[in-house]
């Protein structure tokens, strides 16, 4: 007997197979991912579609409901899908790779995608390159900044929102400091668990404890953190604008 999950996977890739169709009638084909190809999807869940053409002008993202689900589709070729896949990959964040890499590929061309997925797969086993020196010290910067301005007193409100503020970047500076790739919003969590358990949990108690206005430990642990790559960073910073930066004319524009 299919769970109710096997079904919701099933009515996704119909209706991902029939935008494909319907949108995008001269794609080569297409991959399908997201939370509810992963069996962890919610009712607000959507599809993410990652749609290759032989050629385009431009690469472009569009939104839109169709076939009972929220679509969100990625439409490249394999120029651009390299250009924005090196882009992720130079952040340490690799949102297409993963979509590749753990998608169900639809369409016409099955074998070139399979190809391309197992392409994705190898590049994720790869690892993310180290952090450059400049990608380190913008993070130690704005996690002492962060800190800083934690220790100081406040309005709930605001050490929530500095807190907030600060999972980011510690999160990237854990992962990517471990040579692990990172993510963004609700990845960061189920990355730092997949990295250490232990301390997974301690982060989530840092935060938790911080939302209820006690940033002792999250202090701590960001210290802790700080520490194999130089410490904390504010006197001696200096970032140079390039020489481009500049508009003729007043503010008004």
């Amino acid at each position: 007997m299919c769970s109710r999950t096997d079904d919701r996977v099933a009515e996704a890739l119909a209706a991902a197979e029939a935008v494909l169709a319907e949108r995008f009638p001269r794609a080569s084909f297409a991959i399908v991912a997201g939370s509810i190809l992963r069996g962890e999807g919610t009712a607000s869940s959507d599809i993410d579609l990652v749609v290759l053409h032989e050629t385009l002008p431009a690469a472009w993202r569009e939104s839109f409901h169709s076939h009972g689900f929220p679509v969100e589709a990625f439409v490249h070729d394999a120029e651009t899908l390299n250009w924005f896949a090196d882009q992720d990959v130079a952040g340490g964040r690799p949102v297409l790779l993963d979509m590749l890499a753990g998608g169900v590929a639809v369409g016409r061309e099955l074998a070139r995608a399979e190809a391309l997925q197992a392409a994705a797969r190898r590049r994720l086993g790869m690892g993310p390159p180290p952090l450059t020196p400049e990608q380190r010290d913008a993070l130690r910067y704005q996690i002492t900044d962060l800190i800083d301005d934690l220790r100081d007193p406040r309005p709930a409100a605001e050490r929530r929102t500095i807190a907030a503020e600060l999972m980011t970047p510690l999160a990237d500076l854990m992962l990517r400091g471990r040579g692990h790739w990172s993510g963004r919003g609700k990845w960061l969590p189920r990355l730092v668990s997949r990295l250490d358990e232990g301390l997974a949990e301690r982060f989530d108690a840092a935060f938790r404890q911080a939302g209820e206005g006690q940033v002792a430990e999250l202090i701590r642990l960001a210290e802790e953190e700080l520490q194999p790559h130089g410490g904390p960073l504010f006197d001696g910073d200096r970032r140079v604008a390039p020489p481009s930066a500049r508009r003729a004319g007043d503010l008004s524009g």
